[in-house]
This record gives structure tokens, C-alpha cells and sequence, in this order.
């Protein structure tokens, strides 16, 4: 069976045990959830950077800029946030993003896409699109280049951001520079050896994967909601792939990164040995984590500065 890495292990331990995630515990830890994410203001800190709150027109999504002061001609990135499909709003990412921000220059946009199960598929990609599509076309006034935009999130942020990729590309929509996709959630089939090895270990469990899933498609099945079952992966942004070797999702983004080099995709695929499920989060001082985000910086710095 394979070890966590003890760095790792350690900062799991400490970690408080909540309730299995399912319709009766849902809203609970949902309220959780946003009392313990960080606003704008608290986020940003003393950083000389900007944030303001913008609704898309005739859609009701609502998305949050966080910028430099004076940004022109900047990169872009569209942040979606994880949480299974069905957990957490766009605040939930805010100290990565900012992290971005500060070290890269980027006009960040982070979106709130509707949650399942009270809206199922289509609706949380067909924001996070309504979103991607209003970035783009504001590009101007928000001071970036939409030729150097990048795509990403993690878990179901990840997954939301591959069938975004997908859907961009076969709506002839914005044409994103990279993908980048942090463990994604990205097959529905909850089937894979690393799915049955790692069932209950870690913090993001078969049990919940299943919720998640089974909240999404509510009967449905599309390769936009399940990136792994598009059959035609060509004409792709650049990808990025990271995810721990000791995590369900680990064989099926293996496996996607594959696929992709197999349809000509230029893809990096990153498997950090003993890391589970959203790592980085919860051992931010770690050296596995410490690894990660450079591997992350090299990418991003190659990608956005020959798109």
C-alpha cells in the first residue's frame, strides 16, 4: 500500500475529523466552508493590488478581479474553484490566486459557478464559460492579454477547467494559452486501482467522489462534465497536470495526461510521491509542497511568456 510522505502524514493528523459528506451533512459543512475562507481584504493583505467584485450581464455569475494597481498588457488567469462539484464558492482559492498575482503580474478573475446537486449539469460549466467569455471580452478594460491567459483550478476546479478547455474549443470560444490542472476530477467512473487503494485515506474520499459525481450528472452524461470520456482531445490549450501519487485521482490524471500526448497536446504531468489530495493546502511548509509550486512557476513562466 502506499506511505503518505511524513511531512505529509503529520499535517493529516492534526487535521479535525468532520462528517462524511452526503445530503444530510452538505449544508453544514458548506457554511463551514465560507465562514473559513479568507475576503478580498484579508487575502491581499499590505500587497499593492487591487480587487472589485463584477457580474456578468444577463447571467447572475458573479465574479471577483484581483489585479495589480496599474496592470496593462498583463497575462490572465480564470481561477475555478474545487470542492467536489457541490462544496465552496470563489473565495476559496483567494490566497493562491493572489499568490499568482503577486508573482506573475496576472489580472486574476475567480468565478462563482452554481452548485450541484440543486444544479446539475450544465449549469456550473455553462458559468464558469458565461465567465471565461466576459474576461476575455473586457480584457481590454481589465489591463491583460488574452492571448497569455490561463485556465485552472483544482479538483473539481480542475475538472471544471478541462471541460471548459473542451467546450471553448468546440463553441469556437476563447482560446485559453494553458490549462492548468491540479488533481483533477475529471472521471466519473470511480473505478480506477488508485480510486480502490486510497477509498478511505486522505480527505477526499470514493464515498465522496461518488456524491459529487452523482450530484452533478443526475442521470446525465457528457465528455463536458467528464473530460476523461472525450474521445477527440486535439487542438487543446498547453496542459499542466499535478497530482499526488497517494490520491484517487492520481491513475485517471495519468491517464488524461497520456491521452493528451497522444493527441499532439503539449502536457506536463506532475505525480508528487506520498502526496494526497489537496496536499499543498494542508502542509503549505512541506518540501513536497515546496517542489510543487516551483514545478508550477517554471510552467506558468514558460507558458505565458510564449503564448
Amino acid at each position: 500500500m502506499t506511505a503518505f510522505d511524513p511531512e505529509l502524514a503529520a499535517a493529516l493528523d492534526g487535521l479535525p475529523a468532520g462528517p462524511p459528506l452526503g445530503t444530510g451533512s452538505l449544508a453544514g459543512i458548506r457554511r463551514a466552508l465560507a465562514e473559513g475562507n479568507l475576503g478580498c481584504a484579508e487575502a491581499i493583505g499590505d500587497r499593492d493590488l487591487v480587487w472589485e467584485d463584477r457580474e456578468v450581464p444577463g447571467t447572475g455569475v458573479v465574479v471577483t478581479v484581483v489585479k495589480p494597481r496599474d496592470a496593462r498588457g498583463a497575462p490572465g488567469f480564470y481561477n475555478i474553484h474545487g470542492g467536489g462539484m457541490v462544496l465552496d464558492d470563489r473565495f476559496a482559492d483567494l490566497p493562491r490566486m493572489v499568490g499568482l498575482v503577486e508573482e506573475f503580474g496576472f489580472v486574476a478573475v475567480t468565478v462563482d459557478y452554481r452548485l450541484a446537486p440543486e444544479h446539475p449539469h450544465p449549469a456550473p460549466l455553462e458559468d464558469c464559460y458565461a465567465g471565461l467569455t466576459w474576461m476575455v471580452e473586457h480584457a481590454d478594460e481589465l489591463g491583460f492579454d488574452p492571448g497569455r491567459l490561463i485556465v485552472g483550478g483544482g479538483s473539481a476546479g480542475g475538472g471544471l477547467s478541462a471541460g471548459l478547455a473542451l467546450l471553448a474549443r468546440d463553441r469556437g470560444g476563447p482560446a485559453p494559452a494553458g490549462q492548468l490542472l491540479l488533481c483533477p476530477m475529471i472521471d466519473s467512473r470511480n473505478d480506477s486501482a488508485s480510486t480502490v487503494e486510497f477509498a478511505e485515506r486522505g480527505v477526499w474520499s470514493r464515498e465522496a467522489n461518488e456524491f459529487g459525481w452523482r450530484s452533478l450528472l443526475n442521470g446525465q452524461t457528457s465528455p463536458y462534465a467528464v473530460p476523461a470520456t472525450a474521445e477527440d482531445l486535439t487542438g487543446l490549450p498547453p496542459a499542466f497536470i499535478e497530482v499526488g501519487a497517494a490520491e484517487i485521482f492520481r491513475d485517471e490524471d495519468v491517464d488524461y495526461a497520456r491521452r493528451l500526448w497522444q493527441a499532439g497536446v503539449p502536457t506536463e504531468l506532475h505525480v508528487w510521491a506520498g502526496a494526497y489530495h489537496g496536499f499543498d493546502r494542508i502542509a503549505p511548509d512541506s518540501e513536497v509542497t515546496r517542489a510543487a509550486l516551483a514545478a508550477r512557476a517554471s510552467w506558468l513562466r514558460r507558458t505565458i511568456g510564449r503564448a
